[in-house]
């Protein structure tokens, strides 16, 4: 593949070849269309499907369909759209529906600013399904890492079979970057877990309570059943409590009980510093140049960068922070992951840095909080 010189939204793209995604779903929206523009341009060659919905709830749809019918889906957005997915993200947890989405988040609220990166959504991505159930959220913070990530997010959303988001953002999505794509580490490719069609098939039964379990696609020689409403491991609408309730626990277990195994993140600890700075996404990079700038003016700091923010990585925040006094919590909002550091560190001075203008937070910022 040799050097490109290639914006975010594009190495989501090739991230999503790579991966062995095979459809594509989407209707325009700034600053995600270069995704859609990317994968019309790669899908067909390799005998792929990417087609334009008329609208996004449509285009998650078909998503879904696809992937019932055994298919590795993307599709990408921003927050207006995010919105409108809401009910079908539902779905997708609760029938357990592989399904990666591309999040390049934009100056809310509402249609606010089109063309202005933030980090407004976090808690949205998070919690914006009607049931509370978790989802899985990576956040790249460079173009390589929208390529790697995006592989990394297609594994996730196969192995657990759950829908797993890629927040980024206009700044990361469209800016453009000289990067050698074979020097970026790939993890080995993961298809879902094919049942065994000489058993009886029961499409909701686990192997464990902390596991999803094996699929066989809609249309295949066995009779496959799918529901939005509560079901029980056979498929059925139910409404006994008490597989109602394994069902539930089973859906927030088989990604909490795993968030080490897939938690992706950097440090750069310095043994003398008293202070701890925490960021994700693109404003890591002005606090590279913060941190950077302040060890050379004499003031240790040091800094970690979450590259998986749900799961909250609650063990990688908690051991990370115990040599430090204060933590500062960097963000492209007004305060939003910073209450989960708050949550796991109750005994610790946590500062907030933050801002949501429609301008990148500037690493003289964030030294003057250092």
């Amino acid at each position: 593949m040799a050097m490109r010189f290639i914006e975010g939204n594009e190495a989501v793209a090739l991230g999503a070849m790579a991966a062995g995604c095979r459809f594509f779903a989407g209707y325009p929206i700034t600053p995600a269309t270069t995704i859609y523009n990317a994968m019309l341009k790669y899908l067909p060659p390799e005998g792929g499907v990417c087609l334009q919905g008329e609208d996004e709830i449509a285009s998650i749809g078909y998503c879904l369909g696809a992937s019932m019918a055994g298919n590795k889906v993307l599709t990408a957005t921003s927050g207006p759209g995010i919105s409108l997915y809401s009910e079908q993200i539902s779905f997708a947890i609760g029938s357990e529906i592989p399904l990666v989405i591309v999040n390049v988040q934009r100056l809310g609220p509402s249609t606010g600013s089109a063309t202005k990166g933030a980090d407004g959504d976090i808690q949205f991505m998070r919690w914006g399904s009607s049931s509370g159930l978790p989802v899985i959220v990576l956040a790249p913070v460079d173009v390589a890492d929208c390529y790697r990530l995006t592989v990394h997010a297609f594994n996730l959303a196969e192995q657990y079979r759950c829908p797993v988001f890629l927040a980024s953002n206009k700044e990361i999505a469209m800016t453009r970057e000289s990067v050698d794509l074979d020097t970026v580490e790939l993890p080995d490719i993961i298809t879902r877990q094919t049942a065994d069609r000489n058993t009886v098939f029961l499409p909701f039964a686990a192997h464990s309570d902390d596991t999803a379990p094996d699929f066989l696609p809609i249309g295949d020689q066995t009779l496959v059943r799918q529901t939005s409403s509560t079901h029980g491991v056979n498929g059925y609408i139910t409404v006994d409590p008490e597989e109602i309730n394994a069902f539930q626990l089973r859906l927030e277990r088989k990604l909490k009980a795993h968030v080490d195994a897939f938690t992706h993140f950097e440090q750069d600890l310095d043994p003398q510093a008293r202070t701890l700075v925490v960021v994700y996404g693109v404003t890591a990079r002005a606090a590279r140049v913060a941190v950077a700038e302040s060890r050379a003016a004499g003031k240790p700091v040091s800094m970690l960068t979450l590259k998986t923010l749900w799961p909250v990585p609650e063990r990688l925040i908690i051991d990370t922070a115990v040599p430090y006094d204060r933590v500062v919590v960097v963000e492209m909002n007004m305060g939003q992951y910073v209450r989960e550091v708050q949550r796991l560190l109750p005994g610790k001075t946590v500062d907030f840095l933050g801002q949501m203008n429609g301008n990148l937070i500037k690493p003289e910022q964030i030294r003057e909080v250092i």
